[in-house]
């Protein structure tokens, strides 16, 4: 029950992060991806923010013995580049670029009873359900 108080809580808040930084709204992102036209490079102040609390918080987190709701850490440990992870990316950027969605925007902005949203978690499920028939 507390991991998913605290799941839920963790949820609400990026999903408020997300919202207030503008980045449920499509032409505001498609703004940002759109560098040889109108250009919005107001995101760039969500990313450097996300990225300076990754770096100060990973860094501190991982001297810690083991979290606080689980036996160890869960760290990926691949490196390679390979065929899976090239097409993966390839196909996450198109639909960003064409939908101004990635995952976490369009999941909070199911909250915001956009239709739009909908479709995107949709079309993310339906890939998430053709990966797994696929034999990679």
């Amino acid at each position: 029950m507390k991991n998913s108080a605290v799941a839920l809580i963790c949820g609400i808040m990026f999903g408020a992060g997300l919202t207030l930084s503008q980045m449920t709204d499509p032409a505001k992102v498609l703004s940002f991806l759109d560098i040889a036209g109108n250009w919005d490079p107001s995101l760039i102040f969500v990313m450097l923010g996300a990225l300076t609390v990754t770096m100060i918080s990973f860094r501190r987190i991982l001297k810690k013995p083991s979290p606080l709701w689980a036996q160890r850490f869960v760290i990926a440990n691949r490196t390679a580049l390979d065929k899976p992870l090239i097409l993966g990316s390839a196909i996450f950027g198109i639909g960003w670029g064409i939908t101004g969605y990635c995952p976490g925007p369009s999941v909070a902005g199911l909250g915001l009873g956009n239709t739009e949203a909908l479709i995107m978690v949709c079309a993310i499920y339906a890939g998430f359900w053709a990966q797994g028939k696929m034999k990679v």
